[in-house]
């Protein structure tokens, strides 16, 4: 797998990515000096999310456990507060470039998936809540970029479905494993499923990291991990979803040191350290609230009315779960709804004639 000049596979240095996330709290300028604090660290990369939350969000939509932790009331105000605008987006890609690094994002909607294909973009990643989102990964896997794929709070069989969307692209492609807890427990990091993974997909595997120990990522080094991810904040203190699941510029530099450390064999890992867990990819229990508020049902797009004929345009794919998902949106296609749906609600199996 190639990401603009850089080669990914063992016997080169981990492809380290600094996800700056939301921790921009909406400021220019606070996404600029996570630039500038990811280029000083060493990391490979920046990753934004580019995302509406009007797009993301149906009325349904509730708070993670860890968002209303973090003080957050209402998720459309709080995604709103968040959104990245295109052209600040393409500033902070600017920029690092002009400071050596590769520039990532992650989509989560298709409605601004044209828009950031005019971006110059290095590669997408997806958030591991979309690893079921067909309609999305295939989208993704027409851009004909490099494509990092996350698979927290996923059962091992998901990942396999999802390998199979995205075959056109395994020669671009990384798969990584994740647990979706913020910040994840030592005790949950399962960071030896990365070696199951590499049994699953015959290209590059890795981490995305949400511990916030800065050796993690040196020890799913040793696992087998090419890619890792972590997210950086100017200030673990300051408001907001992801501040306190992140590590600052300085701990990143650490982190980026260790993690080639251990590539180079000089950091050795200790094998009863309970960061490893199983050697198999499971779902685990801790996920189960990032899941249901994470992942996505079939919603209807617009006010639809009884006997309609459902196609792809009176489909749309939003938080939360619990519906439809929107792999199975072919399932819907060309069958009559039995009642009005009004714009925004799930779309559920009950709804349409047979």
């Amino acid at each position: 797998m190639r990401i603009a000049d850089r080669t990914i596979d063992l016997q080169r240095p981990p492809y380290i990515i600094a996800e700056l996330g939301v921790n921009h709290d909406g400021s220019a300028d606070q996404l600029m000096r996570l630039v500038r604090g990811a280029a000083d660290a060493k990391a490979d990369a920046i990753k934004l999310q580019l995302f509406s939350a009007d797009d993301l969000l149906a009325s349904a939509a509730t708070l993670a456990e860890y968002q209303k932790s973090a003080g957050e009331s209402d998720p459309r105000e709080m995604l709103r507060r968040l959104e990245l605008p295109i052209e600040v987006a393409r500033q902070a890609i600017d920029l690092a470039h002009d400071l050596g690094m590769h520039a990532i994002a992650t989509v989560f909607d298709l409605p601004l998936l044209p828009a950031a294909m005019q971006l110059p973009l290095d590669a997408f990643k997806t958030a591991s809540p979309d690893l079921v989102h067909k309609p999305l990964l295939e989208a993704l896997v027409d851009s004909g970029k490099p494509l990092i794929i996350s698979t927290g709070a996923a059962s091992r069989e998901e990942v396999q479905r999802a390998v199979g969307w995205l075959a056109p692209a395994r020669d671009r492609m990384a798969l990584l494993q994740c647990v979706s807890s913020y910040p994840t427990p030592p005790e949950h990091a399962a960071v030896a499923a990365v070696r199951d993974l590499a049994d699953l997909f015959a290209g590059p595997v890795g981490y995305s990291d949400h511990t916030t120990a800065l050796d993690t990522g040196a020890l799913a080094v040793t696992f087998g991990a090419r890619v890792l991810e972590k997210h950086v904040t100017l200030d673990r203190t300051l408001p907001g979803p992801d501040h306190a699941a992140s590590i600052e510029p300085d701990g990143l530099a650490e982190y980026v040191r260790l993690a080639r450390a251990a590539h180079e064999g000089s950091w050795h890992a200790d094998p009863n350290d309970e960061r490893l867990g199983a050697p198999t990819k499971f779902l685990l229990p801790i996920e189960a609230d990032v899941r249901q508020v994470a992942r996505r049902s079939i919603v209807a797009a617009t006010d639809l009315p009884a006997s309609h004929v459902l196609t792809m345009n009176d489909l749309a794919f939003k938080r939360p779960g619990g519906g439809v998902e929107p792999w199975q949106a072919e399932l819907l296609l060309g069958k009559p709804i039995e009642f009005p749906i009004p714009a925004d609600r799930a779309i559920m199996p009950d709804d349409v004639i047979d």
